[in-house]
C-alpha cells in the first residue's frame, strides 16, 4: 500500500475498534472518500486491507460491512494474544535485545511511571498511556524477529475490545497493575529469563480477558453467554 492508503487503513481501523463505526455497518467507497477528502482508490485499497485482516466482511455485490464480532470470539482473541506475545516475549528474551529496543522499552515504562504518579488517570492522559502501551507491546513482538508471530499476534489484537489500541478502563488501579506487569515482562526480557518473560506475558494478557469477561456487559450492552465446563455442561 501507499502512504495514503496506509493512513485511511489506520483511520478506517481506529473507528472500528473504538466504535465509531457499528457492527453491522455498510461502509461505501463514495462517503467514506468525502468525509476523509481522499479518491476511492485509498479507499478501495484501505477496505480490502480491512476485510483480510478481518475486521470487515465482504458482502457480494453490496460492497463491505464491519464485522460483528460473537463474545466467543473476543476471548478467543485474546486466548491467541496471551499465546503468541509470549512467545515472542521468550524468542526476544533468548535472542537479546538491541540496545535501541532496551532504550525504547525503558522510555516506556518511564512515561507509564509518569502517568500513573499521578495517583488518578486523567481524561487527557489516555492517549498518551495507549501510545505508550503500543510501542512496547509492538517493540517486544518485533524483537522476536518472528513474521508469523508478529503478523498472527497483530491480527488477534484488531478485534473488538481485545486491541491495545483502545483503552477500555480508566481505573487506576487496573492501569497500574498492568503497568507493573510491564515492568516485570521487560525485566525478564532483558535478562534473557525466556520462560519467565513468557509466563509474565501470558499471565498479562490473560488479565485483561479476565477483566473484559466481567465487563463485557457495561461495555457492549449485550449479555455474556453462560460459561460451561470441560464437559459441556453449564458451569
Amino acid at each position: 500500500m501507499n502512504t495514503l492508503a496506509e493512513h485511511v487503513t489506520e483511520t478506517l481501523r481506529n473507528w472500528i475498534l473504538q466504535g465509531i463505526l457499528a457492527p453491522g455497518e455498510r461502509l461505501e467507497e463514495i462517503p467514506l472518500a468525502e468525509k476523509l477528502g481522499v479518491s476511492r482508490t485509498p479507499i478501495r485499497a484501505a477496505l480490502a486491507n480491512l476485510g483480510n485482516e478481518g475486521l470487515l466482511e465482504h458482502q457480494p455485490k453490496r460492497g463491505y460491512a464491519v464485522r460483528v464480532y460473537q463474545y466467543e470470539d473476543i476471548i478467543g482473541a485474546y486466548e491467541v494474544r496471551a499465546v503468541l506475545e509470549g512467545l515472542a516475549c521468550r524468542r526476544a528474551a533468548h535472542k537479546g535485545l538491541s540496545g535501541l529496543d532496551i532504550s525504547r522499552l525503558k522510555a516506556c515504562l518511564a512515561e507509564g511511571d509518569a502517568i500513573l504518579a499521578k495517583g488518578v488517570l486523567l481524561p487527557e492522559d489516555h492517549q498518551p498511556y495507549q501510545q505508550m502501551n503500543i510501542t512496547l507491546h509492538e517493540t517486544l513482538l518485533k524483537a522476536a524477529e518472528n513474521s508469523w508471530v508478529t503478523r498472527f499476534a497483530t491480527q488477534a489484537q484488531t478485534a473488538p475490545f481485545a486491541s491495545d489500541r483502545i483503552m477500555l478502563w480508566d481505573d487506576h488501579g487496573v492501569i497500574l497493575r498492568s503497568h507493573n506487569d510491564h515492568h516485570r515482562i521487560v525485566a525478564a526480557v532483558i535478562e534473557r529469563d525466556g520462560a519467565r518473560a513468557e509466563q509474565l506475558m501470558r499471565e498479562h494478557v490473560y488479565y485483561a480477558g479476565l477483566l473484559l469477561r466481567d465487563n463485557y456487559e457495561r461495555l457492549s450492552g449485550k449479555t455474556v453467554p453462560p460459561a460451561h465446563g470441560p464437559d459441556g455442561r453449564q458451569a
